[in-house]
């Protein structure tokens, strides 16, 4: 499905961009509350994030978007304001291991191949 850019494509990658901001706010929120079992929901959802958008606009480029918008709210809500305290707590490992777990799940969607993906040749049998 790669080829030219529609207007519905690129409506689709910016909603990808949006849903990949808010599922990285969220996500931030939920390992900042629950350490062990709010990491695996935060990493749960950035895998339907980033698998949803490789499905939606059939390149990897679906991954990406999703995978910016995420990567943009982990920066925005990492960064220390002014007063010089976190806007959310960002110590601990749950922080280092949703960054990591992240970037994994996006390369892993990124670079997956579907059955749709490869060419099938006639000359040689599908067994």
């Amino acid at each position: 499905m790669s080829g030219t850019w529609t207007p519905g494509r690129t409506a689709a990658a910016l909603g990808l961009l949006a849903a990949g901001v808010l599922t990285g706010a969220a996500g931030w929120l939920v390992v900042d509350l629950w350490f062990q079992g709010g990491l695996v929901l935060a990493l749960l959802a950035l895998a339907g994030l980033f698998l949803g958008g490789r499905i939606a606009l059939g390149t990897g480029i679906g991954v990406g978007a999703g995978a910016g918008g995420w990567f943009l709210a982990y920066v925005v809500l990492g960064i220390p304001r002014p007063e010089g305290d976190f806007l959310l707590s960002s110590s601990g490992i749950g922080m280092y291991a949703y960054l990591l777990g992240g970037i994994v799940l996006a390369v892993m969607c990124a670079t997956i191949t579907g059955p749709g993906d490869r060419s099938i040749s006639a000359a040689r049998p599908a067994g």
